[in-house]
């Protein structure tokens, strides 16, 4: 059963949708976006409706189906799902999986228009992380030329080690450029999460400044915790967005943090605000 807070909690939310909601963005120099699972309680039409009033150029990390209500909504899916986050390309008996599920990605996001799909390394299981560059990018290469053909731009996500993903291969800039650099296609890229990044390395502004070639989506979220990218965290967007238009990125940036707020749309509004600089 529902506890009483919970329910308040629902009733102000569903009050919220029913509102008229405003535009947020006003200066629009980053196409922002947002991940979908952080409202996972809002109905996907209802959300996207959401998103394209405030301002939001697309909503990240769809299923190939869910695709037509993005696209209703007059909004880009900026990243697509696809094969398990554990069970990943560094372990090469998962490279038939994760291929197939590939390419299914890929030819959904190519039907819709749609540039991203994301891709992982997964965990490490044991072996050395030389060998799983090496198998991450013999199992990328096996499908990179279908996504240039496709005109799709594959990601493979920094995340951390430390706290949210034990035992997770790419936890460190080093391992994103170097596959990147091995595959030699642009149509591979890393999905740059700051949250995560921030966790095992800092020194965000510069590795991003270092490494503009090689990043081509980036995820938000506060740390510790990440909860609302606001002044009760420690990193501080409106600079990093700043280094990121100074680097010439003309990609997304979608939000990914699980919101504080009982109005989980408030949360919303106050990271498009903080990040349109």
């Amino acid at each position: 059963m529902a506890s009483a807070a919970g329910i308040a909690a629902l009733a102000s939310i569903r009050a919220t949708w029913a509102e008229e909601i405003k535009r947020i963005v006003k200066n629009g120099r980053i196409n922002q976006s947002v991940s979908r699972w952080c409202y996972g309680k809002i109905p996907l039409d209802k959300f996207c409706d959401i998103c394209a009033q405030m301002g939001l150029k697309g909503i990240d990390l769809l299923q190939p189906d869910e695709l037509p209500a993005a696209k209703k909504a007059g909004l880009v899916c900026t990243m697509l799902f696809s094969h398990s986050l554990t069970e990943g390309l560094a372990h090469t008996k998962n490279h038939d999986e994760c291929l197939a599920k590939l390419k299914t990605s890929i030819n959904a996001a190519s039907e819709f228009g749609f540039p991203n799909v994301i891709c992982f390394p997964g965990n490490r299981y044991g072996i050395s992380e030389d060998d799983g560059i090496k198998n991450t990018v013999e199992g990328i290469k096996k499908i990179i030329a279908h996504a240039e053909q496709k005109n799709v731009t594959l990601h493979l996500e920094y995340l951390n080690s430390k706290v949210d993903h034990k035992d997770y291969m790419f936890d460190n800039m080093k391992f994103g450029v170097e596959v990147c650099k091995q595959v030699g296609s642009d149509r591979v890229k890393i999905l740059y999460d700051i949250y995560h990044a921030q966790i095992m390395e800092g020194d965000i502004i510069r590795t991003i400044q270092k490494n503009k070639q090689y990043i081509g989506h980036y995820h938000t979220g506060g740390v510790p915790g990440r909860n609302d990218i606001d002044e009760t965290q420690e990193v501080y967007y409106p600079a990093i967005m700043k280094a990121i238009l100074k680097t010439g990125y003309t990609g997304y940036i979608a939000h990914e943090f699980m919101p504080k707020s009982s109005d989980p749309l408030k949360s919303l509004e106050r990271a498009i605000e903080i990040c349109d600089v």
